[in-house]
């Protein structure tokens, strides 16, 4: 008689892979980390270089935990070798390389308004690419939320908005953000891989293609110096806004789409303001409190499910 052997134990966090909601609120916790430590990392380190260093220094953090899904899934990704190409390029390499271009040229107030338009992106995108319509209430939803983004940056003052000034830098950002709506619709339709799996060509893929950029730049730029701050930084970019923020993401849009998934681009200035409330000591005024109302009614809007129809 074969002995039979227990159920595998699972995972003390395969639950939250099924909690789509959890994770897209997880996602912009760490990118709003990255709008801190993000920006001082980009203030020491040449934009190509630190894209480059962030995607190579999480593709060898992720490797080890992704290599047995990789050497399994490595059929399907070759079958889709030429999409798989196409968002990693897109989404890692171009995005990123042309969010930390807009740095040097553009201020953090710019960058994080011109943040919201992620969802209108990912929307048109999504319509392109999978014939996918937002719905009435998820456009609204969008435009309730990023009300609340505007309350919330400009302190309330919608006046605030005459004095903003473009530059080219905001340019280069929005070029990044149409980017990254495409990235989000092309991710649904990946491969049927793991995550992990996907998580790991998508960030070694974008950082090999930034290699001929990189030779280009450093031979321009004078190479950032390796302080104990400068790596600090690029430790935290490449494991939270990176690694833990992408897999959030990916998964959250594989869950519920990217047009449920892009209004979750909202709570950035949330959980940044909250964070510098928290950490910072700065006081909270009325327009927090209103700003952040109107973002979490917007993605409560946008986000949920759609009823069936009949």
């Amino acid at each position: 008689m074969t002995p039979s052997h227990p159920p595998a134990k699972p995972h003390r966090f395969a639950w939250l892979s099924d909690q789509p909601y959890l994770l897209l609120s997880l996602t912009p916790a760490f990118w709003a980390g990255n709008a801190i430590v993000g920006r001082a990392a980009a203030g020491h380190f040449p934009p190509v270089t630190l894209s480059f260093l962030r995607w190579a220094v999480a593709f060898l953090i992720v490797l080890p935990f992704a290599w047995p899904h990789l050497k399994r899934d490595w059929h399907e990704i070759r079958r889709s070798l030429g999409l798989m190409i196409a968002i990693s390029v897109i989404g890692i390499s171009a995005f990123n390389t042309l969010q930390y271009t807009a740095l040097e040229y553009t201020t953090a107030l710019n960058i994080l308004l011109l943040q919201s338009t992620g969802p209108l992106f990912v929307a048109i995108w999504s319509l392109i690419v999978l014939g996918v319509r937002l719905t009435l209430a998820q456009a609204l939803g969008v435009l309730v939320s990023m009300l609340g983004v505007v309350v919330i940056l400009l302190h309330g003052d919608l006046r605030q908005l005459a004095d903003i000034d473009l530059n080219r830098g905001d340019l280069f950002f929005i070029i990044a953000m149409a980017l990254f709506g495409l990235y989000s619709a092309l991710s649904q339709r990946r491969p049927t891989i793991h995550g992990m799996s996907f998580l790991a060509f998508t960030f070694g893929c974008g950082a090999l293609f930034l290699v001929p950029l990189l030779v280009w730049e450093l031979a321009l730029r004078p190479a950032p110096q390796l302080t104990l701050g400068n790596l600090a930084s690029l430790g935290y970019v490449a494991v939270f806004p990176s690694i833990l923020a992408y897999l959030c993401y990916n998964r959250g849009i594989e869950l519920i789409g990217a047009n449920r998934a892009a209004p979750f681009f909202h709570l950035i200035p949330v959980f940044g303001s909250a964070m510098a409330i928290g950490f910072l000591g700065e006081r909270p005024q009325l327009y927090h409190g209103f700003g952040y109302a109107l973002v979490l009614a917007g993605v409560y809007v946008a986000a949920r499910k759609p009823k069936a129809a009949g």
